[in-house]
């Protein structure tokens, strides 16, 4: 089985657990202000990149099923509304991060439209296109797998539904190599993908009208599955 986690290094965690960087990642996201500072310094991305992302979960219509995956935090959740009607399926490999996705859920008011579920990014537990839309930000950096992980995604994903999220790339240029190779020796992060990697697995899933946009060190991606 492919684990969507890696290696526990002692005093940081893997993301089996609940890693520290993983709260200090939250806390960023949720701190506009201090939060868009420190990605601006240390990745030179703009944080308002992210939210504009996520509003996508938020333009779902009632009855739609959403797959957040890996849901860590609960960052994602800043999109979905108050009363949206939606099925919204936050999955990670860890209990820890569903619990804490789910107490921020109780916090904006949004925890009836939430199920939480234990899954493995490298064989998801749901039906072919059983999905309108899949959300998986900040994820495939993480994966040991992440082609394996983007043909699951695509697997679960209904024709016309769209495949979104954000990945810390390896061709985003040698200022950000050191943060990359610290990560994998943290056991944070897999052997991540480039841009071309995206491109290639995409069209092999069928998932069309790809748009790929650099901010810094992490690139957001959003396509479409054909019908």
């Amino acid at each position: 089985m492919i684990r969507s986690a890696l290696t526990r290094v002692p005093g940081i965690g893997g993301w089996s657990d609940d890693p520290l960087w993983a709260t200090f990642y939250d806390w960023t996201v949720e701190h506009p202000r201090a939060g868009g500072a420190l990605w601006k310094v240390g990745i030179n991305s703009d944080l308002r990149r992210l939210y504009r992302a996520a509003d996508e979960i938020g333009r779902q219509p009632a009855g739609a099923r959403i797959l957040d995956i890996p849901c860590g935090g609960g960052v994602a959740l800043r999109g979905l509304r108050p009363g949206q009607g939606v099925e919204y399926v936050a999955a990670d490999i860890a209990q820890t991060m569903l619990d804490r996705t789910l107490r921020v859920a109780e916090e904006r008011r949004v925890a009836d439209q939430v199920v939480p579920r234990v899954a493995d990014v490298g064989d998801l537990p749901f039906e072919d296109a059983s999905f309108d839309l899949v959300v998986s930000f900040t994820g495939l950096h993480c994966f040991p797998d992440p082609g394996r992980a983007v043909v699951e995604m695509a697997r679960v994903l209904r024709p016309g539904g769209v495949l979104t999220g954000s990945a810390l790339l390896n061709d985003t240029g040698l200022r950000f190599e050191p943060l990359r190779q610290v990560g994998r020796v943290a056991g944070l992060l897999g052997p991540g993908c480039s841009a071309s990697d995206l491109e290639v697995w995409f069209a092999d899933e069928g998932i069309a009208d790809v748009v790929i946009e650099r901010s810094g060190a992490i690139a957001y991606f959003r396509g479409v599955k054909r019908t």
